[in-house]
This record gives C-alpha cells, sequence and structure tokens, in this order.
C-alpha cells in the first residue's frame, strides 16, 4: 500500500510557473531582480493562520494526492496602492496530505519531508537540510483584466524566477493574493522521485507528473 501511495504523488513548492495557463507545461527560469520600496512604502504582515498553499500532485496514469504547506512568515510593500514587492518564508516541514488518513498519511507526508528511516531522504524535499523555502515577489503587472506575479522561487536551495497570474486586492488594511490551480515543473528544483525526463527506465504505472498544481490565498495586514 505504501508503495501504491508513493507512486501516484508529485510535489514541488509554492508557490509558481512562467505565465501558463491551467493546464500548460511550466519552465522556471533565472532569478530576477527585486523592486525596492517606494519611500512611502507600507508594509503588511502575512497572516500565516488565514494563508495556505494548496497542491496537488498526479501519476501520470491515474491517481493523485493533494495537500497544504503553511508560511512560516512573510510581509508585503504597497506603495499608492499597488503591492511593490513582498517576501514569504515557506515551511516545508508543514506539508499536510488531505486525502489520506492514519498510517498512510504519515507515511506519505514522512516521505515527502524525508524523515522516514529508509532511502527517502531526498526523494522530495528534505526537510532536515532544507527545512524552509522562499517566495520573494518581483513585479506585479496588470494587462487588461489579468494581473501577473513575477518573482523569486527557492526550493531545496535552488531559486528560479516564476509567474503566475492572480487576483490581488489592495485596502488600507489589508492585502490578498488569490490564484486558480496553476503547474510548476518541480523538476526545476532537484525534485526528481518518479521523473520520466530524470529516469527514462521508469515503468508506466512508476511515473509521476513533473508538473504539479499549486493554488495560493495569502492574507497580509497591516
Amino acid at each position: 500500500m505504501k508503495k501504491q501511495l508513493l507512486s501516484v504523488f508529485a510535489l514541488s513548492m509554492m508557490t509558481l510557473a512562467v505565465v501558463s495557463c491551467k493546464n500548460e507545461a511550466s519552465q522556471a527560469q533565472d532569478a530576477v531582480e527585486i523592486t525596492e520600496n517606494a519611500e512611502n512604502a507600507d508594509v503588511y504582515t502575512a497572516n500565516v493562520e488565514q494563508s495556505k498553499i494548496n497542491w496537488t500532485g498526479s501519476k501520470v496514469v491515474g491517481g493523485q494526492h493533494q495537500g497544504t504547506i503553511t508560511l512560516k512568515s512573510g510581509d508585503v510593500a504597497v506603495a499608492d496602492g499597488a503591492v511593490q514587492n513582498g517576501t514569504f518564508v515557506i515551511d516545508f516541514t508543514t506539508i499536510n496530505v488531505t486525502d489520506l488518513e492514519g498510517d498512510d498519511k504519515a507515511y506519505l507526508e514522512a516521505h515527502l519531508k524525508g524523515t522516514n528511516q529508509d532511502d527517502s531522504v531526498d526523494h522530495f524535499f528534505n526537510v532536515t537540510e532544507f527545512p524552509e523555502g522562499k517566495f520573494e515577489i518581483a513585479s506585479v503587472t496588470t494587462n487588461g483584466a489579468e494581473t501577473t506575479i513575477t518573482g523569486n522561487l527557492t526550493v531545496k536551495g535552488i531559486t528560479k524566477s516564476v509567474s503566475f497570474p492572480a487576483n490581488v486586492t489592495v485596502t488600507d488594511e489589508v492585502v490578498t493574493i488569490e490564484t486558480q490551480s496553476f503547474p510548476i515543473n518541480r523538476t526545476d528544483f532537484n525534485i526528481n522521485y518518479g521523473s520520466k525526463s530524470k529516469f527514462a527506465d521508469l515503468a508506466a504505472d512508476q511515473v509521476i507528473s513533473d508538473d504539479i498544481l499549486v493554488q495560493l490565498n495569502v492574507v497580509a495586514n497591516k
């Protein structure tokens, strides 16, 4: 049962692909420069209790798992009613599988974190060595009705520039960032377990999709 669970799961972090539609593959790029705060910028602090990263990982031939990851901290800089930049620390020790219970849930979570007593330490996130990740907002641009966030995502010590469509709301008291599900290629961050692009000899029923789906709900208060 444990092997079957592992064979249907793929996961990577936050938070985040080049501008991509929901069902398109994503390609991360080299890191980009972060915009400095304006002198009149207000800083909003992430509400880690209300913010959430939702993920879905799937097997290439059927089957999937869902879960969440929480933020450890974060802040957003706002000037003239618009988001300028922001930094969010992702706590990978909080990886949670929401579609399983009991021993199956505990085993899969431990495998993703690399805390099982087997060879799984670096199959996914290896939280002993890399307990945290980070996403830094570089720019927020609007074209018609579509807003795109671009920034630098760091997972397992690897930093790449990624972009994604989002709904961004700014008031005097709160900033919210919400997205639909969008794909990230986990192998861009050295998360290679079950990847056909990394291990060509895998049987069809062992292959896990390189892309995962990520959905963000971030709240920051002034």
